[in-house]
């Protein structure tokens, strides 16, 4: 019997929050398979991130570079639609307008959940390039762990493929409910909001015996900057970057690297990888380890050779055209940014083609510019930055 696939994205989550022990469901599930510590997001916004994971493509590659400029374009079948042509159902469950059915993700997916709610203002949320008032208009996660179950309890005795997404860690950071210690801060606490949904989630799934038999990804499009709740933040007029107001305009770690585990059948458990992989790798493990077939070539790679030992960092690209459109510094020109060995990072303005490097093994905070010529490691860095698309 084929295996089925769980996609679990928890939007806007932070990898240090995924990964700092105080989950109480998140981190014994992350510890019951593979957990890739240095995963890195292809882009710091939803629809632009959601797509280079159903494509396995960066952005220049799939057509969505902007928040509310483009759609999909890749004539390449995205993951939904290869499993939905090898034989799986296939339904979403998404809970903000940046997966809306206009972008194109829908694609593949018999059954597409995109509803949200208007503004408080009455506004269409698609129509507001504010990230953070769009980003009150949102399922929230009880509402999305219902319509999930709905959806899979007549289909579980059949392969599947369910893609769950989980919108609570952005902004505004008002949990309803409140699941974690008392000392943390909204963010976190909306993070234990989302971390007690999901269990529910998987609680049902293992109890209609269905996780022998599935394989279950659990990521985050981006992360988040908090203007000074973290050591690594960079948003926020206090720290240089009010342009920056949770996401969108920065490419630093804050906001690119993001939390990715696998649990399944012929995944180890209670692993952790230090090795820098990407979101782009999603597609092309989860069709290697399904044996669902693809005949485009593709960005990313299989994650499947690091169950077998590979130890090797894979270069990562990552961009932002946000700064386009927002309006509350004029004038800001698109970000470039490679990051390589999990340690070397350059991010390059496409506008004035000015450079800036970072040591991250020196300087995880990424808050002192580094030279790139002094190691052969730094050059390769510049050589690959001038070749970013």
């Amino acid at each position: 019997m084929r295996r089925n696939l769980l996609l679990v994205s928890l939007d806007t989550l932070r990898a240090d929050v995924a990964y700092g022990g105080q989950l109480r469901h998140l981190t014994p599930l992350a510890a019951s398979g593979t957990a890739f510590l240095n995963t890195i997001a292809a882009a710091p916004l939803t629809p632009v991130s959601h797509a280079s994971v159903f494509t396995a493509l960066y952005p220049h590659e799939h057509g969505l570079r902007h928040l509310l400029r483009e759609r999909l374009t890749t004539s390449k079948p995205t993951l939904a639609e290869l499993m939905a042509r090898a034989g799986y159902d296939t339904g979403a469950i998404v809970a903000c307008p940046g997966l809306n059915r206009w972008y194109g993700m829908h694609r593949g997916f018999a059954h597409y959940d995109d509803e949200v709610p208007r503004l408080a203002d009455g506004r269409d949320p698609l129509k507001v390039g504010d990230v953070k008032i769009r980003g009150t208009a949102l399922k929230r996660a009880p509402i999305v762990v219902e319509r999930a179950l709905q959806w899979l309890e007549p289909r579980r005795h059949k392969p599947f493929f369910l893609f769950a997404h989980f919108f609570d860690t952005h902004w505004p950071y008002e949990a309803p409910e409140l699941y974690g210690p008392p000392a943390a801060n909204p963010y976190e606490q909306e993070a234990h909001f989302v971390d007690h949904h999901l269990a529910r989630l998987m609680d049902a799934v293992r109890g209609w015996g269905l996780l022998d038999n599935t394989l279950v990804i659990v990521f985050s499009d981006h992360g988040e900057d908090l203007a000074g709740w973290y050591p690594n933040d960079h948003g926020g007029a206090a720290l240089g970057h009010p342009e920056e107001n949770g996401h969108g305009c920065l490419l630093h770690d804050a906001t690119q690297r993001v939390p990715l585990f696998l649990i399944g059948d012929g995944i180890p458990s209670g692993v952790r990888i230090d090795e820098q992989v990407r979101l782009v790798d999603i597609m092309p493990s989860a069709l290697d380890l399904l044996n669902v077939p693809d005949a485009a070539e593709r960005a990313g790679e299989s994650l499947t050779p690091f169950f077998r030992g590979e130890r090797r960092h894979r270069v990562a690209y990552s961009e932002t055209y946000y700064p386009e459109e927002q309006t509350l510094v004029p004038g800001l020109g698109p970000l470039h940014a490679v990051r390589y060995e999990n340690r070397f990072k350059a991010i390059v303005d496409v506008r004035t083609g000015t450079l800036t490097a970072y040591d991250l093994a020196n300087d995880p905070n990424e808050l002192m510019a580094t030279p790139l010529g002094g190691t052969a490691a730094g050059q390769d860095v510049a050589h690959l930055t001038a070749l970013a698309p």
